[in-house]
């Protein structure tokens, strides 16, 4: 499992960065792919619950509202989410005089998704576009994988005190604030390597943005395992070997990015 894992990583990463780097277009076209695909996990996901959400709806708005990110900012964000909660109600009316009798059931997990998904990981695309938005979203990121990677082997080696027995088992309050430690000092040994290259973020900045995202961002993971949990599946898909799904992969990116997206506005 851990050498897929890593496997899994070495070869993401590179491209990840790459994109980054890039910024624009390929940027968002990436963000898109995982945002994309993890908003279609989380429609099978449903239906294996027996619930079903507008395909249409989650992915096509999660896709839309990204690229509207992308060119306007958060102009013309209000009529766009209008138009998908008038598109959603109405799929979901055709589908009860079919014989949907939790139709209206269904238009909430369909907005659910959209919300969580869409909305939150277009943050993903706001970061990159602030001033310095690459060096901000090379700390950000980080941040919660820092944390995500310290709470997984610290937890591993020294965990025994449940964190959320319901939600995900296998997670202890060791392996939380072991996450939190690695997270805060790992972002600001990365604000001064970065610094280096030409960041001009301060060591402060990256302290901050280290602790606040390390601290919060577990509960991504958590909120994605109420959703395995209710419908009984371990991963949300198995496209990635070690990893589980693209909704696995961000469900703390989604956390991370209108975290550190909030914050670093505070100090521009």
């Amino acid at each position: 499992m851990l050498k897929q894992r890593l496997l899994v990583a070495f070869i993401l990463l590179p491209v990840g960065i790459g994109m980054i780097i890039l910024g624009g277009v390929p940027f968002v076209i990436f963000i898109l792919i995982f945002l994309g695909l993890a908003a279609w996990e989380y429609v099978q996901l449903m239906r294996r619950g027996g619930y079903q959400p507008s395909m249409w709806v989650v992915v096509g708005g999660t896709i839309l509202l990204s690229f509207s990110r992308f060119y306007f900012q958060f102009q013309y964000t209000d009529l766009l989410i209008s138009a998908i909660i008038l598109t959603a109600i109405t799929i979901h009316l055709v589908a009860f005089e079919k014989g949907r009798n939790i139709a209206a059931t269904d238009f909430a997990m369909t907005l659910g998704g959209f919300f969580y998904i869409g909305w939150l990981g277009a943050y993903l695309i706001s970061l990159r576009q602030l001033p310095d938005g690459f060096w901000w979203f090379m700390v950000a990121l980080p941040a919660s994988w820092l944390a995500d990677a310290g709470a997984y082997f610290i937890g591993s080696r020294f965990g025994k005190h449940k964190l959320s027995p319901r939600s995900s088992p296998k997670k202890t309050w060791e392996g939380y604030w072991g996450g939190v430690m690695v997270g805060t000092l790992g972002t600001l040994g990365l604000t001064f390597l970065w610094q280096a290259w030409g960041s001009q973020i301060a060591p402060w900045q990256g302290a901050v943005i280290g602790l606040l995202i390390s601290l919060i961002t577990p509960l991504g993971d958590l909120a994605e395992s109420v959703f395995k949990r209710q419908v009984g599946v371990k991963d949300s898909s198995n496209i990635l070997p070690g990893h589980g799904g693209f909704f696995d992969r961000i469900d703390s990116w989604l956390w991370a990015g209108v975290i550190g997206y909030y914050l670093i506005l505070i100090w521009q």
